[in-house]
């Protein structure tokens, strides 16, 4: 999508602090003993108050409202009775449409107590992430923003998920660009235009770069389990830089 009015902005703002809203609680909520469809039902009751429906849901008949990985798991898991325990590395995925407009948050939640190094790994998620972000400009190349992730990552001896990737988002939960990739990709000439809508979401790793299916038709495993996490927001290019429209306040 390419935001061409005021209003555009505001109504994917509003879809956007839906979802942040909605993330933020879920992470809260998030203690040893609680089952994922717990956890999933917080999300999905704040989304219907709000009178956003889940954009996994609505586009491809995921079941539950949110998507809740536990590692090694990534990506895409499914809620159900699995409990959360102590140590464990929780990924919460929370999309939603909202008046016709889509956005798209994710973050990656260490349960205490935790190792040092997947607490590093969960501020440096966000630091790359961030990178990511602060690379976004009006009239430049997309792949900017791989270059910098990588950059990020490399520098502080990470591996980034090589088939999972950033998307454009707005009037649909994928659409054009589609592919955006984390790492540098020196073949991707698209150029970023104004108004471009679009989300920032690495997977940094301590040592993965590739996912699998798990066999249930949706969950996503890094090949040899290694520690991952996953950070997203979803923005709008403009001239004065990157507007994040998936922030809580």
């Amino acid at each position: 999508m390419t935001v061409g009015h005021e209003d555009e902005l505001e109504k994917l703002k509003e879809a956007g602090r839906i979802v942040a809203r909605t993330l933020t609680a879920m992470g809260q909520a998030l203690e040893p003993g609680i089952t994922t469809a717990e956890l999933d039902r917080i999300g999905r009751d704040l989304l219907d108050k709000e009178g956003a429906r889940s954009a996994p849901e609505l586009t491809y008949n995921f079941p539950g409202a949110t998507c809740i990985s536990i590692g090694p798991d990534v990506a895409h898991g499914i809620p159900g009775d699995r409990r959360v325990e102590a140590g464990d590395l929780v990924n919460i995925d929370v999309s939603a449409e909202v008046d016709g407009f889509f956005a798209d948050t994710g973050a990656s939640f260490a349960v205490p107590p935790t190792a040092a190094r997947i607490e590093r790994l969960c501020r440096d998620g966000r630091r790359a992430m961030w990178a990511g972000i602060r690379s976004v400009k009006t009239g430049g190349r997309l792949n900017e923003v791989g270059r910098s992730i990588e950059a990020f990552a490399r520098k502080n001896g990470y591996s980034l998920i090589r088939n999972l990737a950033s998307h454009g988002v707005g009037r649909s939960l994928h659409e054009d660009p589609t592919e955006i990739a984390t790492w540098h990709d020196p073949s991707d000439r698209r150029v970023i235009q104004e108004g471009l809508v679009f989300t920032i979401e690495p997977f940094l790793s301590l040592g993965g770069d590739w996912v699998e299916e798990t066999g249930d038709g949706w969950t996503l495993r890094p090949l040899g389990r290694e520690p991952t996490v996953q950070y997203e927001h979803t923005l709008v290019a403009t001239r004065r830089g990157p507007v994040v429209v998936t922030l809580a306040d």
